[in-house]
């Protein structure tokens, strides 16, 4: 079986580079998906609890008979529940959903700094509550800017291990993922193809065919080789097989140079931005 290369956590612990990411995957059909990625060899699973999946997450790996330690799991809070009390309730929900006593990492899934008095630090002194109590074994933010988390460095006590960001050839996202390398922040990259945006792009689709791999494992191949972590999503058999099929080949310098080069900054960003994101489910 392929063998994921593990990146070290702040804390002391590890995450598999390559995970399974359950975003719109429809929660009847999650247990499935998952139970295929982990007989794939996939052992690093993704949701949140905005996307209404999480029992079927848990089902998932039970049915594959594996021990939970074998499966890094992770979760995020909804952006119902910034409040402590309601972040409290929200995170106990996760781990009944799920089935589980712990997850492996739980993210604040956006800072929305125009809600809840501009306030997300408390929701952070939430996390790092259970993260002392050992009921997350790591704690980390999603979409925050430099901004955020200087303001985090400055009034929390636990640096978060990973932020998980919009990332891809068309958004390279360089201040968010310089400042986490600068202060020990592992970059999870979410969108990692762009929603498919960046696969008929002539630099990647040249690259493929010179390769003899498909424009998505070439993309993949580039977060891998600069130490981005990622979950790809899909429900498709074979699609869930390829996309774990990346540590077969290597790009060259030159290669991942020109896929850098695609950047577009702002302009290629797929999803909302995270200063003005003020997304809350009714």
């Amino acid at each position: 079986m392929t063998t994921v290369p593990e990146i070290a956590l702040n804390n002391g612990h590890t995450i598999p580079q390559l995970g399974f990411g359950v975003f719109q995957i429809d929660p009847a059909e999650t247990a499935d998906a998952v139970g295929q990625a982990l007989e794939i060899g996939y052992r690093h699973i993704d949701t949140a609890e905005m996307y209404g999946n999480e029992k079927g997450v848990g089902e998932g790996i039970r049915a594959a008979g594996l021990d939970r330690s074998d499966v890094f799991v992770t979760s995020k809070l909804n952006n119902g529940f910034h409040r402590p009390d309601d972040a409290r309730r929200a995170f106990d929900q996760t781990l009944a959903d799920l089935g589980f006593d712990y997850v492996d990492l739980f993210l604040i899934h956006w800072p929305l700094p125009t809600l809840y008095d501009g306030d997300y630090v408390s929701t952070w002194q939430t996390l790092e509550e259970f993260y002392r109590e050992g009921r997350a074994r790591s704690i980390g933010v999603s979409n925050f800017q430099p901004s955020h988390l200087r303001r985090l460095a400055q009034e929390t006590q636990v640096v978060p291990a990973v932020n998980q960001v919009e990332v891809h050839p068309y958004l390279d996202n360089t201040e968010v993922r310089a400042y986490g390398a600068d202060h020990g922040i592992a970059t999870e990259a979410w969108s990692p193809i762009a929603q498919g945006g960046v696969l008929h792009d002539p630099e990647i689709t040249t690259i493929a065919d010179r390769l003899g791999k498909t424009p998505a494992q070439v993309v993949l191949r580039w977060h891998v080789q600069r130490g981005d972590i990622i979950f790809p999503k899909s429900t498709t058999p074979s699609r869930i097989k390829e996309n774990f099929e990346l540590f077969d080949f290597e790009l060259t310098d030159a290669d991942l140079t020109a896929i850098t080069a695609l950047d577009k900054g702002e302009e290629g960003r797929t999803g909302p931005n995270p200063d003005a994101f003020d997304y809350v489910p009714a």
